[in-house]
């Protein structure tokens, strides 16, 4: 046998391939050490300067309306849409169902998008806490516009439940994080002056929207009669939603708020994530828009992949083929690191969110490429 010093094979490429290959079969054999989880953006965790802002938040009772922190956000909050006055509610769906409440009288209609969050993730919390009905109307991934909804208020008749809410959602979970147009939120708002509708906006993930479309907050605060923005999913919060409007609605709300059992105390800890998230967190979703791109641009090729939705924001939903459920895939992914979540058997979910590192997004990307 002839022995070739080792540096003479370092010098040539069959050396270096094994060198690759071997260090591929380690990179996957240990890639359970990198989970890059896009199931959803409510996983992250507050960051060490959140953290800092939480404990030394000064606080009081909030349902006294003496906790100085939540005071503080409420404000801020209020002022970045140039609404009257706004309040600090545990969840979106909790602001969600507050302003629905608020809007309605038992007997009510409400109009809304068939795969809007209110109607198909709230628990049927319309009906339950409101005592109002639904009217969904089919949706072009989760906008409705202002025809529709004409066409869908009803007469003045007692045999009809009396319209008198729309509910829009921007950006849409289910419509893979698309956007209104300003244009066609203007058109719906002049259906509702005309008809003396009020209108409400989810806008659970609205500064995505605000930063994809170059819009201003100011503007949605003159349209809506209320916005209902969360700081727990684009933004980074652990917890926590924020209901806009008028003083008058938002004293109606703080009332409605304790009824659902939702007053809390030394509230001002959590308060203290928001101000920070709402200062620090929003420009920077655009980071999660063009990971949510370069998702996109390389799952789209896949031989699972019938289709993509088109994405603008942080949210990639692709439709899998007949031989590949989604679940299927979503598990195939999991195991090596990269966590989905399955929302129709042949609907697969990806949400960028402020958590997912350069690493985890390289890492994610090689594993979607390798897929087979």
């Amino acid at each position: 046998m002839q022995w070739v010093h080792s540096a003479d094979w370092q010098a040539t490429n069959k050396w270096k391939d094994l060198r690759q290959a071997r260090k591929k079969r380690f990179y996957f054999a240990n890639c359970s050490m990198i989970i890059a989880d896009f199931r959803s953006d409510t996983l992250t965790r507050p960051s060490p300067a959140m953290m800092k802002a939480m404990a030394s938040a000064e606080v009081g009772d909030d349902v006294f309306e003496e906790d100085p922190t939540v005071n503080r956000l409420e404000i801020l909050a209020a002022s970045k849409f140039g609404m009257e006055a706004s309040i600090f509610c545990a969840s979106g769906t909790m602001s969600n169902q507050i302003a629905v409440k608020a809007h309605t009288q038992p007997g009510d209609e409400v109009i809304c998008a068939i795969n809007a969050h209110v109607y198909i993730y709230e628990g049927g919390g319309i009906a339950f806490n409101s005592g109002s009905q639904c009217t969904p109307l089919i949706s072009d991934r989760g906008r409705i516009n202002a025809t529709q909804i004409s066409l869908a208020i009803n007469p003045d008749d007692v045999h009809k439940a009396r319209t008198s809410l729309v509910c829009l959602e921007n950006t849409s979970n289910r419509g893979g994080g698309s956007c209104y147009q300003m244009s066609d939120i203007k058109s719906i708002r002049a259906v509702c002056d005309d008809q003396n509708l009020a209108l409400h906006l989810d806008g659970a993930r609205l500064f995505n929207a605000l930063i994809a479309k170059k819009e201003s907050a100011e503007e949605y605060g003159r349209i809506f009669d209320s916005i209902s923005v969360c700081l727990n999913k684009g933004l980074g919060c652990p917890i926590g939603s924020l209901l806009l409007g008028k003083k008058e609605f938002i004293r109606q709300a703080r009332r409605i708020r304790k009824v659902f059992g939702g007053g809390m105390r030394q509230a001002g800890f959590m308060a203290a994530c928001g101000i920070y998230a709402l200062e620090n967190n929003v420009e920077r979703l655009a980071i999660d828009h063009m990971r949510a791109s370069q998702i996109a641009e390389v799952i789209s090729s896949k031989s699972f992949t019938k289709c993509v939705m088109p994405v603008e924001t942080n949210i990639v939903i692709l439709e899998t083929t007949s031989e590949f459920p989604a679940q299927y895939v979503s598990e195939c992914l999991a195991k090596k690191g990269v966590r989905t979540i399955a929302i129709a058997s042949n609907q697969l979910r990806f949400v960028t969110h402020l958590d997912i590192t350069d690493a985890m997004m390289n890492h994610s990307l090689e594993i979607i490429r390798d897929f087979k």
